[in-house]
């Protein structure tokens, strides 16, 4: 069985019919790596962005109503020129509606020919470095919540790698190399990497999971 995964979607232009397509459709991960960047209408507008943390959070929803599990990451920049104390906030709430399992924070810095860098109200590198350092933690916190929410539940794990019994790989809603990985344990069937195996999840740390095998027969 193979696994499609999309990735980089730019919120603005995920319409209701990729949602669609996405959620439902077979082969395809229930997985939405999308470009927020930030949620603060000005600091968006001033990155030549569209969206808002409302419009953001009805999207999500809009996901989420049809595919509950559907794993959703992002990046977002902090300090951009510009941005307020209440710039900061917005996002921070946001991020603290959002639910999503994995989380990239990268402060801004000056890129060769891009046009921020020729923009006025830009935040001294102490400033950059300390917001960055308090958005970090707080997506720490919010992905390990978030991974919690998922014990219990079924995955489906794409194997990485198989020794004695137990495996590694990702489930739908772990992509790879940017998000958390899943460790399966108690396999008592035959099974290689490339594998898609069910499994309970029964606990995290941090962004990765632990799962037991379930009883379902290994997709190959």
């Amino acid at each position: 069985m193979k696994r499609v995964r999309v990735s980089y979607l730019q919120p603005a232009e995920t319409r209701p019919g990729l949602v669609s397509a996405i959620a439902g459709t077979d082969g395809v991960a229930a997985y939405f790596d999308l470009s927020f960047q930030h949620a603060s209408h000005d600091v968006l507008r001033r990155m030549r962005r569209f969206g808002d943390a409302e419009s953001f959070l009805a999207l999500l929803g809009q996901i989420r109503s049809q595919a509950p599990m559907a794993g959703v990451r992002s990046n977002v920049i902090v300090g951009f020129p510009g941005e307020s104390e209440a710039d900061l906030q917005v996002l921070c709430d946001f991020l603290g509606a959002s639910r999503m399992d994995a989380i990239g924070v990268f402060g801004y810095s000056d890129e060769d020919g891009t046009e921020a860098a020729s923009y006025d109200g830009k935040l001294d590198e102490d400033e950059i470095r300390a917001r960055t350092t308090h958005v970090s933690q707080l997506v720490e916190e919010l992905t390990s919540q978030r991974s919690e929410e998922r014990h219990g539940q079924r995955v489906d794990v794409l194997l990485e790698s198989v020794a004695r019994g137990d495996a590694e790989g990702r489930a739908e809603h772990q992509g790879p190399e940017v998000d958390g990985s899943t460790t399966v344990t108690g396999l008592t069937r035959n099974a290689d990497v490339g594998d898609i195996v069910p499994a309970i999840v029964t606990g995290s740390s941090g962004v990765d999971l632990v799962a037991h095998a379930a009883a379902a027969s290994v997709s190959a």
